[in-house]
């Protein structure tokens, strides 16, 4: 009797073991599948007739779920995510197998409009995709310091941009940024081809209003790991700059200021001019 009693309590304890498990352990060791087997769809919400800028991500395939939508990422087996730019989207899945084999698959889908709100400066920066900026040749003076919530670009000392190269070598004439949108990633690429890849991201509720009740910045633009071009203060040692007041921005034109640290207006600022390649 005593026996029975222990081969019921052993049997009872396998089974409160098992169930415990985390169901990606319990998944057979010889389950894995290929990308070709994956059952996973991204399908737009349609409003009004039209393909919206939100979209729903769905796997129904046994492994486990990484969705890459290009502004962020969600590992929900069915999500759904707002995509920020028009026309095509690319959503890389990336599958985890039970033997940690890893398969990925892309899906595209066309956006019609921007139904739901996202800030514009993303399809102005990026194109949707990849956008090229280059120094904004077509302005007096491409860089150089000013009066910080006075001038609107450089107006004491400034520099063209033949001027650059001996500021930051390598970063004038034939120099240039690329504003990615998968990943909000920023590569700045020297005239000698070397590059330096961070990312970006933006904050346009962070504005700079005059007294007399004028915008001065429309937000600011922060980077990580790589800076804009020349994107230095030269009064703090040559400091790398990483956060900016956005004065301008559109499909067109970027323009850029940092102020040295602790100045009211008028105090020194530096600017950055850049325009679409």
């Amino acid at each position: 009797m005593r026996n029975l009693i222990y081969i019921i309590i052993f049997s009872i304890s396998i089974l409160i073991l098992q169930s415990c498990e985390p169901i990606e352990d319990r998944m057979e060791l010889g389950s894995a599948i290929t990308a070709d087997q994956l059952d996973i769809s991204a399908t737009l919400l349609v409003v009004n007739g039209k393909n919206s800028n939100k979209v729903i991500v769905n796997n129904n395939s046994p492994v486990l779920s990484t969705w890459d939508y290009g502004t962020g990422l969600t590992q929900k087996k069915t999500d759904t995510v707002l995509l920020v730019a028009k026309g095509e989207n690319e959503i890389i899945f990336t599958g985890l197998n039970a033997d940690g084999t890893k398969i990925n698959k892309s899906l595209m889908v066309n956006v019609d409009e921007l139904t739901f709100p996202v800030p514009l400066e993303w399809g102005m920066l990026t194109g949707g995709k990849d956008k090229e900026w280059v120094w904004d040749t077509t302005k007096p003076a491409v860089w150089g310091n000013g009066g910080y919530m006075g001038n609107d670009g450089p107006a004491w000392w400034t520099l063209k941009e033949s001027d650059i190269n001996g500021q930051a070598p390598g970063e004038g004439t034939g120099a240039k940024m690329i504003f990615s949108l998968r990943g909000a990633k920023l590569s700045k690429v020297m005239s000698d081809g070397k590059t330096e890849t961070g990312s970006f991201s933006f904050d346009m509720t962070k504005k700079i209003t005059l007294e007399n009740g004028t915008v001065w910045a429309k937000g600011k633009l922060t980077t990580k790991g790589v800076t804009v071009l020349c994107g230095k203060s030269p009064n703090e040692g040559g400091a790398p700059v990483y956060e900016y007041d956005i004065l301008i921005i559109n499909d067109n034109e970027i323009v850029l200021s940092y102020p040295e640290p602790g100045v009211g207006p008028w105090g020194t600022a530096w600017f950055w001019n850049f325009k679409a390649k």
